[in-house]
C-alpha cells in the first residue's frame, strides 16, 4: 500500500496507537518492533478491542482485509508523518539541546498557546517513535506545532528532521550528554548541530543563547538568527534572584517588567528567556508572554519544589548527566537554607569517561558544607569517596526514613535509571 493511500485511510481513522494497552475504538494500530518485542503479535487482539486498522510487517499475520501489510511499521509510521507534516503551511519549531530542552518546551507551548492553536511533544515522547506520533496528532486547526527532538547519537537529529521538516529551531546547550553514543562533547555539539545544519539548508530561522561562543559558531550561516542572552542580543535578560524560585528582568526586547517563575535554579534563565524571544518573533503580548511564563509549574520530576511535612525538597530525577549536575548543584549550594542534604544518583550512558565525571562530581561536592550527602549506584559505587553510599534508590528511602529529618532541604537528582522519585513514595 502506498503512503497516499495509507493517508486516506488516516485521515477516516485519524488517531494511531502502538500500544494495545491504550487503544481505543477507531484507532489505527502500528506493530512495532524491538529487542523485546513484537507488535505483529498483538495485531489480532488490537482488532478485536476496535482499531479500525492495523499495519504489519511479517505476512503470517495478515489474516482479514483490516491488516495492512508493509515492508517495515516503523518507516511507515515515520513516512505517513512526513507526508501529514506536508500538508501543512505553519511554522514548526523544533527543539533540542543536552539539557532543559523539555522545560524550555513547555515554557515556549505555554506562551505560544496563549493566542495560537498550538500542539507540542507529550512529555517526552522525543524519539524515533515519538516525533512521528506527535506529528500524526497535529489536527488541520493547527497555527504552530512545538517539536522536541531526543538524541544520543550522530545523525538522529538529522533524520528525525527529514519529517519533522522545522522552519524554526533552537538548541538550548551542548553539554556532556550521551557521550558514550555521540563520542565525546564535538560529537555531541556534531549531533545536536544536524538541528541548525537543516535550518541552514533550508532557510529557516534559529533562537541561538547568544551568551555561548559555540552555539554562535554552529549557527553560522542560517539567514534568520535571533539572539537571545544576557548580553550583546536581540532579547536581553538577568537573573533578580533565585531562593528558592527564580525571578527575570528582560532589560532588551520586551516590557515584561521582573518575571517571578515557578522554576527551581537559576540555570533556567536561558529557558525563560528563549520563552520570551519565541513569543515575541511571533508578536504575542509582553505581559501575555510575562503570565504565560509565570503561570507554568514545571511537573514529572523535573526541578519540581515539593513540602512534605517540614521538610523542602527539589526533585530533579528525571534526568541527569554531569552538565547540569553540575549546575544543579552550584543552585543548590547557593540556596540560604540550613540542613542541605543531596541526594544523587548515577548518570547513564557516560562510557569510558563515566568513571571520571563521577569523581568530578565528588570533587565539586567536597568544595561545600552539607548537612548529609548520600550517592546512589552507578559508579559513585566505584571508587573511594567520604560520602554515604547506596545500591539502590529503595536502600537510600531506608535510610532517610530511619533518620525522621525535619527543616531539611533536599535536592534529589539522578539518572532515570536510578528512579530516584522512589524515595518520595509512602
Amino acid at each position: 500500500m502506498s503512503i497516499d493511500q495509507l493517508y486516506k485511510i488516516y485521515l477516516k481513522y485519524p488517531s494511531v496507537q502502538t500500544d494495545t494497552r491504550k487503544l481505543r475504538s477507531g484507532d489505527i494500530f502500528f506493530a512495532l518492533k524491538g529487542e523485546n518485542f513484537n507488535g505483529n503479535l498483538f495485531a489480532k487482539q488490537a482488532l478485536e478491542a476496535g482499531a479500525a486498522y492495523a499495519v504489519i510487517d511479517e505476512k503470517e499475520f495478515q489474516f482479514s482485509d483490516k491488516t495492512i501489510l508493509v515492508t517495515d511499521v516503523l518507516s511507515t509510521l515515520q513516512d505517513l508523518a512526513k507526508y501529514h507534516r506536508e500538508q501543512f503551511k505553519i511554522p514548526f519549531l523544533a527543539i533540542t539541546g543536552s539539557n532543559g530542552k523539555t522545560t524550555t518546551k513547555e515554557l515556549i507551548h505555554s506562551v505560544l498557546s496563549s493566542v495560537f492553536k498550538t500542539y507540542t511533544t507529550e512529555g517526552n515522547l522525543n524519539n524515533h517513535i515519538g516525533i512521528p506520533l506527535t506529528i500524526l496528532k497535529i489536527k488541520k486547526d493547527a497555527e504552530i506545532a512545538v517539536i522536541e527532538m531526543g538524541a544520543n547519537h550522530q545523525r538522529e537529529i538529522a533524520s528525525y528532521c527529514e519529517y519533522a521538516k522545522p522552519t524554526h529551531g533552537l538548541i538550548t546547550n551542548c553539554g556532556k550528554a550521551h557521550l558514550e553514543g555521540f563520542g565525546g562533547l564535538e560529537g555531541v555539539k556534531k549531533g545536536k548541530g544536524e538541528l541548525f545544519d537543516y535550518l541552514r539548508e533550508n532557510n529557516g530561522t534559529a533562537f541561538v543563547m547568544w551568551d555561548y561562543e559555540y552555539l554562535q559558531e554552529m549557527s553560522e550561516g542560517i539567514p534568520d538568527i535571533i539572539k537571545y542572552g544576557t548580553s550583546n542580543a536581540d532579547f536581553e535578560g538577568r537573573l533578580v534572584k533565585a531562593d528558592p524560585f527564580m525571578a527575570v528582568e528582560i532589560k532588551k526586547g520586551a516590557d515584561t517588567g521582573i518575571i517571578q517563575t515557578q522554576l527551581v535554579g537559576d540555570y533556567n534563565l536561558p529557558n525563560v528567556l528563549a520563552a520570551v524571544a519565541v513569543g515575541k518573533h511571533f508578536q504575542i503580548p509582553d505581559q501575555t508572554i510575562k503570565t504565560s511564563i509565570e503561570n507554568y509549574q514545571p511537573t514529572n520530576s523535573r526541578s519540581q519544589m515539593i513540602e512534605i511535612g517540614k521538610n523542602k525538597i527539589i526533585l530533579d530525577a528525571y534526568n541527569a548527566n554531569p552538565s547540569s549536575m553540575k549546575l544543579a548543584i552550584e543552585n543548590f549550594a547557593s540556596q540560604n537554607a540550613d540542613n542541605k542534604i543531596l541526594v544523587l544518583g548515577a548518570m547513564a550512558e557516560l562510557g569510558e569517561e563515566s568513571l571520571k565525571e563521577h569523581k568530578a562530581i565528588v570533587k565539586l561536592i567536597q568544595q561545600y558544607k552539607w548537612y548529609h550527602v548520600l550517592l546512589i549506584g552507578g559508579d559513585f559505587l566505584n571508587f573511594d569517596h567520604p560520602y554515604l553510599a547506596f545500591a539502590k534508590a529503595n536502600d537510600a528511602k531506608e535510610w532517610i526514613n530511619d533518620h525522621q529529618f525535619e527543616n531539611a532541604y533536599f535536592l534529589i537528582k539522578g539518572s532515570r535509571s536510578i528512579k530516584l522519585e522512589k524515595i518520595l513514595e509512602p
